[in-house]
């Protein structure tokens, strides 16, 4: 008896990314580039894995670093890691490149964390972020807030919240860190088990807990925005205030920390009301102005956000907004002779800038008519022996019960196409 052969699927907390879904896909990604540009941002594509001492700059003591970065030997014993996050490999990329300032790009593209997979969160993911790098100017972090909310905007998203706070300069995160450290230490058998290393070791990441316990301990903490610096309120005002001009609503969350090392002053995060609460950070960033220094660059300013593809279509998905577009296929071609014309129509009209498609295996009438009507194509030219021998096409409206069937000659059918499609002035 022989033996089954194994049936492989996709790998724990990853996805394929099927016809139909992919169309969505790309429209958003599409869409998202879009908006970017027209805030005067431009591409950006870095390796999908980089020295792992490119990551582990944004903290050590981090889950992402500590626990879920895949990291591997390259075959010359180097070590590399696949890119758990966007920041620390666009910093890299100007440390090493030097573009004049501020330097403004956008990415788009896989990342990967080993995590549990949950809802909108996978160990392969999909990010869209930006990042402006050069200028320590509070209205650039205005101007990148704003581009965040017009995405989601753009994307159809109207229960969405925008979280603001700042964690202050260093002088102002070191100071109330040793403060939140000590509070936290007094209260260390109140807080959830899970968190208690974290408030030992780096007490910011536990306003980051979700657990019920460590939210009750932290819910008393003091809080960053009472140790502010002069410079350090002076920023957040100027922030806040753009904001409220370009007419974005925000509310002020002192406890907003970002879980990365690498940030200061504004911090930000878009939650979707519209998803549970574990879930629904959209969208979330801040200014991170020590990051480039660390990366052997001169000491140079940033801020930037990232956003997960994924979670924003399930935000989508809450609200019932963006849609998949309409099916590209304009023209489909239905050929019952020897499939030589649909070969050759469908190569004309596609030359012609038509998206056009046809049937193969030399199928039956009504299986291509079927074909047609299941590819949303507007119209259907049909080519049988008749037509072969007059040198002429049948073209059908397929969306217009009314419309009667009509006879063109084959050397004017591509322009007939384009003239219905409203292709022609």
């Amino acid at each position: 008896m022989s033996k089954k052969a194994n049936t492989f699927q996709t790998p724990i907390g990853t996805k394929d990314l099927l016809p139909g879904e992919s169309a969505r896909w790309n429209e958003a990604t599409r869409q998202l580039g879009r908006i970017a540009e027209r805030f005067g941002f431009s591409l950006i594509d870095t390796p999908i894995f980089e020295d792992v001492g490119v990551f582990s700059r944004i903290g050590e003591g981090t889950d992402v670093v500590g626990k879920e970065m895949y990291e591997f030997l390259d075959r010359g014993d180097r070590a590399m890691a696949l890119r758990p996050e966007g920041t620390a490999a666009i910093c890299r990329a100007f440390v090493q490149h030097r573009p004049l300032t501020p330097w403004k790009v956008y990415y788009t593209g896989p990342y990967f964390r080993y995590e549990a997979p949950q809802a909108g969160r996978f160990r392969q993911f999909h990010q869209y972020g930006v990042e402006a790098i050069g200028s320590d100017d509070p209205d650039i972090d205005v101007e990148v807030i704003a581009l965040a909310w017009n995405v989601l905007q753009g994307a159809g998203l109207r229960e969405t919240q925008l979280l603001l706070n700042s964690m202050g300069d260093p002088e102002t995160k070191s100071r109330y860190q040793e403060s939140l450290g000590e509070f936290l230490l007094n209260r260390l058998e109140e807080i959830d088990p899970a968190d208690r290393e974290k408030a030992k070791t780096h007490p910011l990441r536990a306003l980051d807990s979700k657990r019920e316990a460590t939210l009750a301990v932290v819910s008393e903490a003091p809080l960053i925005t009472e140790y502010l610096s002069t410079d350090a309120e002076r920023h957040f005002d100027r922030v806040a205030s753009g904001l409220k001009a370009l007419n974005i609503p925000f509310a002020l969350e002192p406890k907003l920390v970002r879980g990365l090392d690498y940030y200061t002053h504004t911090t930000f995060e878009f939650q979707s009301l519209a998803l549970e609460n574990a879930q629904n950070t959209v969208c979330g960033g801040g200014r991170y102005n020590g990051l480039v220094e660390q990366l052997g660059g001169p000491a140079t300013p940033g801020i930037g956000f990232a956003l997960g593809i994924e979670r924003l279509l399930l935000a989508c998905d809450a609200e019932g907004s963006f849609p998949s577009p309409p099916t590209t296929t304009e023209v489909w071609v239905i050929d019952v002779t020897d499939g030589s014309s649909a070969r050759d129509l469908t190569n004309s009209l596609r030359e012609a800038g038509i998206a056009a498609d046809r049937s193969f295996d030399q199928r039956s009438m009504r299986s291509q008519m079927r074909s047609a009507d299941r590819s949303g194509a507007a119209i259907a030219l049909i080519v049988g022996e008749q037509e072969l021998s007059e040198s002429v096409v049948t073209l059908r409206k397929l969306r217009d019960d009314e419309a009667d069937q009509i006879s063109i000659p084959r050397s004017d059918i591509v322009n007939e196409v384009r003239l219905i499609l409203g292709l022609e002035s």
